[in-house]
């Protein structure tokens, strides 16, 4: 099976793969060699300041959204804990009944 290759107008050579600061991580947008790279949380890369700021935006409103999502999960395991804790607690009588 032959592996996929990609057409890149700045080269010749049809196998060239693009290398990943040749676009910005959020519009798509060709960056020029020419170019100022705002880089985020390491290697993605960002054509401007506000594709970058609108990235860190969502990353944030992710991890909020993340964050009261997993405490509400915890609230929740831990009232299903204590309610299993309190049924545990209760006497219950064994034996036979014999009804007549």
């Amino acid at each position: 099976m032959r592996s996929a290759s990609f057409h890149y107008p700045r080269c010749e050579d049809e196998r060239y793969q693009p290398h990943f600061l040749d676009s910005c991580f959020l519009c798509h947008k060709q960056i020029s060699q020419n170019s100022d790279i705002y880089m985020y949380r390491g290697n993605t890369p960002f054509c401007s300041q506000e594709c970058r700021q609108e990235q860190i935006e969502m990353d944030e409103s992710n991890e909020k959204r993340l964050k009261l999502s997993s405490k509400r999960s915890n609230q929740l395991r831990q009232s299903k804990e204590s309610s299993k804790e309190s049924d545990t607690n209760k006497a219950v009588r064994t034996g036979t009944v014999v009804v007549g």
